[in-house]
């Protein structure tokens, strides 16, 4: 047997100060133990069969392969562990994907560190932690008027306008280019029947389309 009674932890993370930050505060806390930290998914195939983790802490934002991508391919060498992913963005698809591929639960990196541990309990008990801003996207996504005519993209994309952030803006966090986002942009006043950005977000908002 031997196996000791603490929550086993694996982070990937590849912040260096981020990864050491979060590897401190379980480390120190009674209960938890930092088996591997790891700054790349990559990095982590390699070795984290044997760190055998109850709870993987993964960060979205990877070098080479991405978090969401690396979901699925964890959770096939270990089937029983919990993932929790911890990101800087909260875009609604990238957190359905993350679900939609097996994460347990999806947390800001703002989330206060207590929050981070009770967290990583809570996931070993069953409960899926969500930040509280992330829960209510989730809840307005099944509010949403089911017979809009906007592509998930292009529902996204007016969300993050209807916020006041700029194209260049979008662009960045989507990981799409200024002109894919200006073309959605175009599609969803044409689908609409509008002809400026505040036309757009009151329309959409007036029919739960956002």
């Amino acid at each position: 047997m031997g196996r000791d009674l603490d929550i086993r932890v694996s982070i990937i993370e590849d912040d260096e100060t981020i990864r050491e930050g979060y590897a401190f505060l379980i480390g120190k806390t009674p209960g938890y133990k930092v088996v591997s930290t790891y700054p790349s998914y990559e990095d982590a195939a390699k070795r984290i069969m044997h760190d055998d983790p109850d709870v993987i802490l993964l960060d979205v934002e990877l070098p080479g392969i991405s978090g969401i991508d690396a979901i699925p391919k964890l959770k096939k060498y270990l089937p029983e562990t919990n993932i929790l992913i911890l990101t800087v963005y909260e875009q609604d698809l990238l957190i359905f994907r993350a679900l939609g591929n097996g994460a347990s639960g999806y947390l800001t990196k703002n989330t206060p560190h207590e929050k981070i541990i009770s967290a990583i309990h809570e996931v070993m008990e069953g409960v899926g932690p969500m930040s509280a801003h992330i829960a209510r996207m989730v809840i307005q996504s099944f509010q949403r008027n089911e017979s809009t005519p906007l592509t998930r993209r292009e529902t996204e994309i007016l969300e993050q306008i209807s916020t006041g952030k700029s194209r260049k803006r979008i662009a960045q966090e989507l990981f799409i280019d200024l002109e894919t986002v200006k073309s959605h942009i175009k599609n969803i006043y044409h689908k609409l029947n509008v002809h400026s950005k505040a036309d757009a977000i009151k329309t959409a908002k007036d029919n739960k389309f956002i």
